[in-house]
């Protein structure tokens, strides 16, 4: 074994020099504490006999919404509210609602930075399993998986912000 001591010290996220240097201190950080299906809503009301066929002319809208706040010391939450409505010219096929959500600590963000990181990179990470969860409950309700295209959350932002006002969305219930 070596003696030496930078050797055997704990390496920061990038491997230069030892973890909690000057360095560290001053990096942005942004770490997923936790995610959770904060409520999921999913209705058939024409079921079973739309499970025999959609009918004719199909029609699916999907609407996307980010909320996001602080819940305590560089601990925020972020929710993504998703609903899909799937009708045809018969009535109702389903509809799907979900708030899926995430804690995130985020640390050393200038906070010019701090509201794109909540409402882009935030639900950014969220997506691949806010998309999983509703292919998932679109297939168990006896329907073929909605496969959800990705998400521009950095155009959704914009648009949001465009619409007037400093945040597109306040803090989650």
């Amino acid at each position: 074994m070596a003696d030496n001591d930078e050797e055997n010290s704990p390496k920061g996220s990038n491997g230069d020099g030892p973890a909690g240097g000057a360095g560290a201190a001053s990096e942005a950080q942004l770490n997923v504490l936790a995610q959770y299906v904060k409520d999921l809503s999913f209705e058939s009301p024409g079921a079973p006999q739309t499970l025999q066929g959609p009918g004719e002319n199909p029609q699916l809208q999907v609407g996307v919404n980010v909320n996001a706040g602080p819940r305590g010391d560089d601990v925020y939450e972020a929710v993504v509210h998703l609903e899909a409505h799937a009708k045809s010219d018969t009535g109702v096929i389903y509809n799907v609602e979900l708030d899926y959500g995430g804690l995130f600590r985020i640390k050393n963000i200038p906070e010019n930075m701090l509201q794109p990181v909540l409402f882009v990179d935030c639900p950014t990470l969220l997506f691949p399993f806010v998309r999983r969860v509703i292919a998932d409950i679109v297939r168990d309700g006896g329907f073929p998986p909605l496969m959800l295209d990705p998400i521009d959350f950095g155009r959704l932002y914009s648009q949001n912000l465009s619409k007037g006002g400093d945040t597109p969305n306040g803090p989650p219930n």
